[in-house]
């Protein structure tokens, strides 16, 4: 501690350049105002959304990119409730988020007097939600709070953590504490479990890697354990682009007939950071994920490998340290033709898939095809849905939407902006339809502001179209599924954002060119016609 005396709020922004925060996505407001006291005079870059949503969802698409926290400041009340949906989708797809929000007043807290924007219990009801979250009742315990919050966010499985500052606590002055960035202490399998590993790898004659999101900063690791075991690499909706262009590649749904072939067809199957849930293993509901008799699995999160399936050998650890440790005990190989494998799987995989499925996949390609360096952010809409089936994304982290996991609309258009935010040299495409885009129309503003390079591709079908197809199946006459759309141009336009509406999905790749070098938003409606996937 030292003898300089600062406001919480002025001491919080310290701390959070101390982690190495950069940005911050949030709506200033009668509680929170005294948080942006010192955030004037402090590097941190701060992004309004339209929308305390749209504050969680950006700071989800700033960390996938950024691979650091991404942070959102709330206010009380509305504010914090506007954002547990992002905290939802976080929570699922295992994203570090710090929320920070306000309270109101400790002397208030509990007693239901109606406060502006008083919640019965605020912190109860985050609590089930997030990682960990915190009342900040002492403004001395502000720097532990802090470093709490960052070693939870960075040393086991990510997802939301929440901090709450009472109003009256924002303003107390305290003494300027020693600034330090929190310790990281993540899981480490012991020697003993990595040999044993390594010998089932070693005997192993048709392996097969399987990797989810918690793998993609082990990516160099996993090359090396692929290639000398020989094994195809099949990675999930939050892994593709991972060995981009690697023939031992398989970037394909488990949920699919022929990627299950492979591994039923495995002598042996190693899972990385995958919690192998069913929206990547069971999209269909179907229960036709067969059980895999010889099972590693990776994970860090003990609760998770505790969850199932059940393996032959679980290991609590990271997965950059995991194989790293497997690859020290590693003798030769009795695998064989993982090449071959691989290239029958994905061939397979296309083979089996509707003329309007790869059509939809088609137009994906097209996109990486015009804008190399792209990152496609995609809501849930049905060109997504194809790309989770099959995408073969150029590197990791350039294909995530919320499709999987919580399965949040409106999410794409913030959480662009967001990635757009954390990496400023590489084009966004926004992939959302016609319905998810209105959930979070507004934030087209967001990215005029933001400056963000972010190509708003609508894809319009008309409505709900996956749903009102959903219903015809079941035997349910559709209802509710065809909401009035505006003129997406004219919306564009209203925001100086430019925009065109495209007469052939030839068009696309022209016209994806010209906005990715324009800079700046952009947005292109394409128009899906009828169940054939034909766009005009």
């Amino acid at each position: 501690m030292s003898d300089v005396m600062k406001t919480v709020g002025e001491v919080l922004v310290n701390l959070l350049e101390a982690n190495g925060v950069e940005v911050v996505f949030g709506i200033p407001g009668v509680h929170t105002v005294e948080l942006y006291r010192g955030l004037a005079a402090s590097p941190i870059r701060h992004v309004t959304p339209r929308h305390e949503q749209g504050a969680g969802f950006m700071a989800d698409g700033y960390a996938r990119v950024s691979g650091k926290p991404g942070v959102a400041l709330v206010i009380t009340g509305p504010g914090l409730t506007n954002t547990i949906t992002a905290m939802a989708q976080a929570r699922q797809d295992s994203i570090p988020m710090l929320v920070i929000s306000g309270v109101n007043r400790r002397d208030s807290l509990g007693h239901g007097r109606g406060m502006l924007h008083e919640l019965p219990d605020q912190h109860g009801m985050i609590k089930t939600l997030a990682l960990y979250s915190q009342t900040l009742l002492n403004p001395g315990d502000l720097a532990s709070v802090v470093e709490r919050a960052f070693s939870v966010l960075t040393s086991g499985r990510p997802g939301p953590v929440h901090i709450e500052i009472p109003t009256d606590v924002m303003t107390a002055r305290i003494p300027a504490p020693v600034l330090r960035k929190a310790s990281v202490t993540r899981p480490r399998a012991d020697a003993e479990t990595m040999q044993k590993a390594a010998i089932l790898c070693a005997a192993a004659s048709r392996p097969v890697i399987i990797c989810g999101g918690g793998a993609i900063t082990a990516e160099a690791e996993i090359l090396d354990l692929a290639e000398r075991i020989d094994a195809p690499v099949v990675m999930t909706v939050n892994a593709r682009g991972m060995l981009a262009g690697h023939p031992l590649r398989v970037p394909a749904s488990p949920s699919l007939k022929a990627v299950r072939a492979l591994l039923s067809d495995s002598d042996l199957v190693i899972a990385l950071g995958t919690e192998m849930g069913q929206t990547d293993y069971d999209m269909y509901a179907d229960g036709g994920f067969p059980i895999l008799g010889n099972l590693i699995r990776t994970d860090i999160d003990a609760a998770q490998l505790a969850r199932g399936p059940h393996a032959a050998l679980s290991i609590l650890s990271g997965t950059k340290a995991a194989t790293a440790g497997i690859l020290a005990f590693l003798t030769a190989s009795s695998a064989s033709n993982g090449k071959g494998r691989a290239e029958a799987a994905r061939k397979a995989v296309l083979k089996d898939l509707s003329p309007k499925i790869r059509l939809e996949i088609g137009v994906i390609d097209a996109i990486y095809k015009a804008l190399p360096e792209s990152i496609i952010v995609g809501d849930s809409t049905q060109a997504v849905y194809a790309g989770n089936l099959y995408c073969d994304a150029p590197r990791a982290k350039s294909w995530f939407n919320s499709a999987t996991g919580f399965g949040a609309l409106g999410y794409a258009p913030p959480a662009a902006i967001g990635a757009a935010v954390a990496d400023p040299t590489k084009p966004v495409v926004c992939l959302v339809g016609d319905g998810g885009i209105q959930f979070s129309l507004a934030e087209i503003g967001s990215a005029v502001d933001a400056a963000a390079t972010v190509i708003f591709l609508v894809w319009n079908n008309d409505g709900y179209q996956e749903i009102e197809s959903y219903m015809v199946e079941a035997g349910v006459t559709p209802e509710g599924v065809k909401p009035s759309a505006p003129d997406f141009l004219l919306a564009a336009q209203a925001y100086g954002v430019p925009a065109v509406r495209l007469s052939r999905i030839e068009e696309l790749g022209a016209a994806l060119a010209i906005a990715g070098k324009r800079g700046g938003p952009s947005l292109i409606e394409i128009h899906q016609t009828g169940t054939t996937g034909v766009t005009a």
